[in-house]
């Protein structure tokens, strides 16, 4: 059952009365929360700036809006985030803003149209819960990876700038380690104060040519823009939305927020629903194209987000820049490019090392292990039992799910794989089965037989060593 029902109005009640307690609470965890994913949107957004693939004014303002509406419809902190593989080839082949909005665009349709149809949530149901854990892992790690080779990897100790070194990024790491023991502190506040300062101070003076025409433009993509954005960023950004983005953010809120006393999870229709709206009003005008995506909120959960408050805070920063950014982009794009990469790493390493640690429930209170009631509710508690075979198949679809993820950088690749895994024990499984009773015994009773003949065979040799 979805967020929403026929009546919205007393479910959004509910969910803004859970965001103004949440942030009154605890107001610097929801600050600091709504930090824990600059590290993957400040290096790509001030990246596609740079190669004027988007416009930085248009970004701010509708990804901050995006944060505004989400975070009040959801009252989790669901990030709006780049979507990395367009961003990725944007910047490599330096496209223009009409062919990164037509990236955009056709990934957003395609997934809106999924999201109507009903394919998404029918593909949400028949994916194993073990292969949408392997993509959450192999995302988290996927990010510690790109944290230690794009940002940490090209940075000395000492050089070339004192303020961006690997000193930092250790003594960062070690500020981190200490927040263990107090996980009230705003790591990530602390940590981004500490970046804006050390930019100001850089002495590189990164000035930017802000792109001609105006600040907030109306794209016309032509067939030739669909048609290149199509064939080398949209295929590949699809499987990635489809399943970090929607499934397994999915899968990741109803782990990290269950209900009650949290508003119910978004369902992967509502999730696939928002992002289709973010891009396909968005991207008309320049804006980046963005999803929500489970490294992000695992990288704001880990710094004490728990509402849609400390995103609601995000959006609203975002759009005030945003503002300012119509007369003057310039001066916004060279502070926030230049924030330390060190300071920027650890960010993105606590995120990534956040989404992986969701593997480890893989066999305890996963979803798909849960009882439900009669009313179709978790009382979080009760769980069904698994046999140590079981336990072992669902561990090694996960491992061969975030093997392909990381041998080939490619989500469906992982995907792939661990549904051949996943579609492979069961069919070992049932050949087994039917040998096992073809021979007259039952399967249970042929491995247990099978096992005491090991076990009475190494007890022999055992007295025999011992005589």
């Amino acid at each position: 059952m979805g967020s929403f029902t026929a009546n919205p109005l007393p479910h959004l009640r509910r969910i803004h009365r859970h965001n103004v307690e949440t942030f009154k609470s605890q107001p610097l965890a929801e600050l600091s929360g709504s930090l824990g994913d600059l590290g993957t949107l400040l290096p790509l957004m001030t990246a596609l700036v740079i190669t004027k693939s988007i416009s930085l004014p248009s970004t701010l303002l509708f990804t901050g809006a995006a944060n505004i509406f989400t975070g009040a419809a959801f009252g989790i902190p669901l990030p709006v985030q780049p979507m990395k593989a367009i961003a990725a080839v944007a910047i490599a082949r330096k496209f223009t803003i009409e062919e990164n909005a037509a990236a955009g665009i056709v990934v957003a349709s395609l997934i809106g149209i999924f999201s109507i149809t009903g394919l998404i949530n029918w593909a949400n149901r028949v994916t194993p819960v073990p292969v949408v854990k392997g993509i959450q892992v192999g995302a988290g790690l996927s990010l510690c990876l790109s944290a230690g080779s794009s940002l940490l990897s090209p940075l000395g100790w000492t050089g070339p700038w004192w303020g961006d070194s690997l000193l930092w990024a250790l003594a960062a790491a070690l500020f981190l380690i200490f927040t263990l023991a107090y996980p009230k502190l705003p790591y990530a506040l602390v940590v981004f104060v500490i970046g804006i300062v050390f930019s100001l101070l850089s002495p590189h003076n990164n000035t930017v040519t802000p792109a001609t025409g105006p600040a907030i433009p109306i794209v016309h993509p032509s067939g030739h823009d669909f048609w290149k954005a199509t064939t080398t960023a949209s295929l590949g950004q699809l499987p990635l939305t489809l399943l970090n983005s929607v499934i397994a953010v999915s899968a990741l809120a109803s782990d990290l927020f269950p209900s009650p006393p949290n508003p119910e999870a978004p369902n992967v229709t509502e999730i696939g629903v928002s992002v289709a709206l973010v891009n396909l009003i968005g991207c008309w005008f320049g804006a980046m194209p963005a999803c929500h995506g489970s490294g992000g909120l695992a990288g704001q959960y880990r710094f004490g987000a728990r509402s849609g408050s400390s995103i609601i805070f995000l959006g609203s920063v975002k759009f005030l820049l945003g503002v300012i950014a119509l007369f003057e982009p310039a001066p916004i794009v060279g502070v926030l490019s230049n924030i330390p990469k060190s300071l920027l790493g650890i960010l993105v390493l606590a995120a990534g090392i956040e989404l992986a640690k969701v593997g480890e429930s893989l066999n305890t209170d996963a979803r798909d292990l849960r009882v439900l009631d009669g009313e179709q509710s978790w009382d979080g508690k009760e769980v069904r039992e698994l046999d140590e075979s079981e336990r072992r198949d669902r561990w090694s679809i996960m491992l061969v799910t975030v093997a392909g993820i990381l041998a080939f950088r490619n989500d469906g690749v992982g995907f792939i794989a661990g549904l051949v895994w996943h579609w492979g024990i069961k069919a070992a499984r049932r050949l087994q089965q039917t040998r096992d009773e073809g021979s007259g015994r039952p399967f249970w009773r042929s491995v247990g037989h099978q096992r005491g003949e090991s076990t009475g065979l190494l007890r022999h040799e055992e007295s025999d060593r011992i005589a």
